[in-house]
């Protein structure tokens, strides 16, 4: 556990260090037009195992700036990706857990907390990142629906500055 050599699941998530700007849609409900917003991020490496992203961003609805910070691992006993994500939005701390799929190119993050619905419940959501290519990624948020199914409701594209 101390001073484990890096895994190429670590080096997976090097390639993701950089400086980026973002633009996004989010759905804003029934009947809504998508919310557009901007936004930059900077991601950095902590030893060679962790990458750490920090964001700003313009919130949905005209709601002013929004700071974010999500962390990535790699666990190779289990077999996963482990993460982070905190918002100044919100209180929650969402935890991550994740795999890459065989063409690496499509990381998938679950992960459980409050529902958007603000009924007090516990929700599923995935944030899947993928790999346009070496300049270019996506992030797009789904939400579990009550049949199991997953609705997107929002993603974002990020090009290296």
């Amino acid at each position: 556990m101390m001073k484990p050599e890096p895994h190429a699941m670590h080096r997976w998530l090097q390639q993701l260090m950089g400086d980026w700007t973002c633009t996004s849609d989010c759905d804003m409900g029934p009947d809504q037009p998508a919310e557009q917003g901007t936004g930059t991020e900077h991601v950095r490496a902590l030893g060679d195992l962790w990458v750490i992203f920090e964001g700003t961003g313009s919130m949905p609805g005209g709601g002013g700036e929004a700071r974010m910070q999500m962390t990535l691992g790699y666990d190779p006993e289990q077999n996963v990706f482990l993460g982070t994500w905190v918002g100044s939005m919100m209180t929650h701390m969402w935890v991550y857990r994740g795999t890459l799929d065989a063409g690496q190119k499509v990381l998938t993050l679950e992960t459980e907390g409050p529902s958007f619905k603000g009924d007090g419940a516990t929700a599923r959501y995935r944030d899947v990142i993928t790999l346009v290519g070496p300049r270019e990624r996506t992030l797009t948020s789904f939400g579990q629906q009550p049949d199991g199914s997953w609705k997107q409701f929002m993603q974002a594209t990020y090009r290296r500055k």
